[in-house]
């Protein structure tokens, strides 16, 4: 496949087929290169070379009763996961000013939880109007399944991003969560939606499933026309169903986040979860598909530390984002 001509056809306004992002993840890793200059190209007309720096505080840990595979938070996932109720407004506070001191841009509180109760919704929102009172940070929560209320209770606080991944295609969801379906996922992204948050919804590649899920995935999004797609690579977590899963290799990574560009072009895409143990030495590569990142961690996971993010944004010859004033 000529990949600077898909590259071309992606800033030329058409969508590739699927049988063309199925080629890029089928690829041999000999074409790693030119499918990545591919991906560049989109990602530097849409994005430039800003990297959005997000951190994640994990607002409420170890005590969510649904039973998604590939979660160390999970019922019966006894991993060893440390496990409290919800912060205080005093600490979900703390986190913001935290996160703005090493100069993310955009600072998510989550929830292990099928969905908010009224007291938790009611703390991240009270967090919420402190944070935007006093500090210079966009704010996106991740509380689980929502309904239109509850949306508008968070987007009227000033929160501006909900997070919620649909995780993986709809024919492979039943395999990795039972207690809730995928169309309660879509449905909670488009309640966001209609409240005027933007929508952060990605998934995780590495399950199991077949490349065509991938693929599947990548095409739900562009149908949800999502703002932002946290792109997660499974660290097998002990205790989880799928603890034992091979990792995957640096090479299907970002094959992955290149197709995800290619489908989605004008998306932030972040490298998520996973990222160091999966792409291990080609870390900085991920860059040229995916113009956002997660530092310090991933809830339950230790990740590379800030100082080592900014250190290899420089090296890659990109640069970190800064917040846009209102």
């Amino acid at each position: 496949m000529n990949w600077r001509a898909l590259a071309e056809t992606v800033l030329g306004g058409e969508t590739i087929t699927r049988e063309q992002a199925m080629g890029i993840l089928t690829a041999a890793d000999t074409e790693l290169l030119a499918i990545l200059d591919a991906a560049f190209q989109v990602r530097l007309h849409y994005c430039g070379r800003a990297v959005r720096v997000h951190i994640l505080q994990n607002a409420k840990s170890g005590m969510c009763r649904e039973n998604c595979a590939f979660c160390s938070q999970a019922i019966g996932a006894y991993s060893g996961v440390e496990r409290y109720r919800m912060q205080t407004v005093d600490e979900l506070v703390s986190g913001a000013q935290e996160a703005h001191a090493r100069k993310a841009v955009k600072y998510c509180m989550v929830t292990a939880t099928r969905g908010p109760s009224e007291d938790e919704l009611e703390t991240v929102c009270e967090a919420v109007r402190e944070i935007k009172r006093n500090i210079p940070i966009e704010i996106c929560t991740s509380l689980g399944l929502l309904n239109d209320e509850q949306a508008e209770a968070l987007a009227a606080a000033g929160v501006h991003r909900f997070n919620h991944n649909l995780e993986t295609s709809r024919r492979y969801f039943p395999k990795v969560c039972q207690t809730h379906t995928f169309d309660d996922r879509v449905a909670t992204v488009r309640a966001a939606r209609r409240a005027g948050m933007e929508a952060c919804c990605g998934g995780i590649i590495g399950m199991g499933e077949e490349l065509e899920d991938r693929v599947d995935l990548a095409f739900s999004l562009r149908e949800l026309e999502v703002e932002a797609i946290p792109l997660n690579f499974l660290d097998p977590r002990p205790g989880t169903p799928l603890g034992d899963v091979e990792r995957l290799t640096p090479a299907e990574c970002l094959k992955a986040l290149a197709m995800f560009r290619l489908v989605n072009p004008r998306c932030e895409l972040r490298v998520a979860g996973g990222r160091e143990v999966n792409l291990r030495h080609l870390q900085p590569l991920a860059l040229y598909p995916a113009n956002s990142m997660f530092t310090e961690g991933y809830l339950t996971t230790g990740g590379q530390s800030h100082e080592e993010d900014l250190n290899m944004i420089q090296d890659a010859g990109f640069e970190v984002a800064e917040l846009t004033p209102a």
